[in-house]
C-alpha cells in the first residue's frame, strides 16, 4: 500500500493534527480508565479498517501491560469472558457510535448501559468516552483516506 499524502508535512495538516491531538490529551488525562481507552481505540480502528491506528493502539496497549489475549479478542468481545461489564458497555457504545451510517444511531439501551457503568459520579468519564469515540473515528478516517499504513509504529514514538 502506498501512502497518498502525509498530512503532517503540510502546514494545514500539522495545525489540524495539533488541535485533535490536544483534544485527545484531555481524554487521556480524564478519569476514563486507560484499559477502556485502548480497547475503544482498537475496536473502532478494526471496524474502520485503519491499519495505522491498529498498529499504534495494539502496540501501545501491549506496552502499557494489556494482555495479548484481551488485545487479540477485542473484535469478538461479545463471545469472550475477558472484559468487565464496563468495558463491554464501552465497546458496545463504540461500535454503535462508529457504525452510525449502518443503523439508526446509538440505541437508548447501549447509552443506558454505558451510563450505568460511567454514572453521574463519573460523568467526566462518560463524556470522555464519547469524545474518545469521536476522536478515534476522526483519526481512522484521516489515515484510511490518506492510506497511512500500519507496521512501522514504535510505542511512544509520538511522545
Amino acid at each position: 500500500m502506498e501512502t497518498r499524502i502525509n498530512p503532517m508535512v503540510n502546514e494545514f495538516g500539522a495545525k489540524w493534527a495539533k488541535y485533535v491531538i490536544s483534544s485527545n490529551k484531555a481524554i487521556t488525562d480524564s478519569t476514563l480508565p486507560k484499559a477502556v481507552q485502548e480497547l475503544v481505540k482498537i475496536r473502532a480502528s478494526q471496524i474502520n479498517g485503519c491499519g495505522g491506528c491498529l498498529d499504534m493502539h495494539t502496540k501501545d496497549a501491549a506496552a502499557a501491560g494489556e494482555s495479548m489475549v484481551r488485545i487479540n479478542l477485542v473484535g469478538a468481545w461479545r463471545e469472550t469472558t475477558v472484559y468487565t461489564d464496563a468495558e463491554r458497555a464501552a465497546l458496545e457504545l463504540t461500535e454503535q457510535g462508529t457504525r452510525l451510517a449502518d443503523s439508526s444511531g446509538v440505541t437508548d439501551q447501549a447509552w443506558a448501559n454505558a451510563a450505568r457503568h460511567f454514572d453521574e459520579d463519573q460523568l467526566m468519564a462518560l463524556v470522555a468516552l464519547v469524545a474518545l469515540i469521536c476522536v478515534i473515528n476522526a483519526f481512522n478516517r484521516l489515515n484510511v483516506i490518506t492510506r497511512t499504513p500500519g507496521g512501522e509504529y514504535q510505542p511512544g514514538q509520538f511522545g
